[in-house]
């Protein structure tokens, strides 16, 4: 059973992580610690398709004058992972900046004083 989690230790973190990340999301009631959350949960997620992408024993699949290397490093989950790093960031920076007008607007990012707020001022 050791062998395994050492084998898969990058999927077991990233699962871990994700777990965690899922949690909070689900318990909290701030806003911005569900954001947090998501983030976490992002993390989990690049992690796990890096390490999809790792080859022991590989290199960058860069070809120079060294020649022909049999055994390369797969280079596309290093770009969705950079990508989704980019998509989280943006989707971050909105997700706080709705926060602010939310609490700018309402007076709090707690989700259950809001919904009240917002039920009070549609009746």
């Amino acid at each position: 059973m050791l062998d395994l989690i050492v084998t898969y230790r990058f999927a077991f973190t990233a699962v871990i992580l994700f777990t965690i990340g899922f949690a909070n999301v689900m318990v909290q009631k701030n806003l911005v610690k569900k954001v947090v959350g998501f983030n976490i949960m992002d993390s989990a997620v690049f992690l796990l398709l890096a390490s999809l992408g790792y080859v022991e024993g590989g290199v960058a699949p860069i070809v120079g004058d060294v020649g022909h290397h049999p055994l390369y490093i797969n280079p596309l989950p290093s770009g969705l992972v950079l990508t989704g790093i980019v998509v989280s960031v943006s989707v971050t920076a909105f997700s706080l900046a709705l926060i602010q007008r939310i609490y700018r607007r309402y007076g709090t990012v707690e989700l259950d004083e809001l919904l009240e707020r917002v039920k009070k001022e549609a009746d």
